[in-house]
């Protein structure tokens, strides 16, 4: 078996296939401005919607397209707070029983400690 192993190759790891024969899809060149004054180019297909604004590659801030304007911000749902789920599940009055009752074990002192029965603690 050991003679038939392959030698010299790195199997997986390399492509043997050529770039002869493939022809690569149409592309254009779009040019963005960055805010801290960097140029930058992205290649994109001509069938591709371009995006108006694009990470800059240098600094990483939002660049925009140069022929383009700035899009308007999409306007978010607000988000839900714990307070606001809480009020899914109960009312206020039944909200203001429960505190009282929690606020009423709590001055009631802290609960005794139960011991298990000898029979049932570990042994050192």
């Amino acid at each position: 078996m050991a003679e038939r192993a392959l030698r010299g190759s790195r199997l997986g790891a390399q492509s043997y296939e050529t770039d002869a024969g493939v022809e690569m899809a149409p592309r254009q060149s779009i040019t963005y401005d960055c805010p801290e004054g960097h140029r930058f180019a992205m290649p994109f297909s001509l069938e591709a919607d371009v995006p108006a604004v694009w990470e800059c590659t240098v600094c990483g801030a939002e660049a925009l397209r140069v022929d383009g304007t700035r899009p308007e911000p999409k306007k978010g749902k607000p988000a839900r707070t714990h307070w606001d789920m809480l009020l899914e599940r109960r009312s206020v009055k039944e909200l203001e029983v429960l505190l009282a009752e929690r606020l009423e074990h709590l001055r009631s002192g802290p609960a005794p400690v139960k011991t298990p029965p000898r029979s049932q603690r570990k042994s050192a």
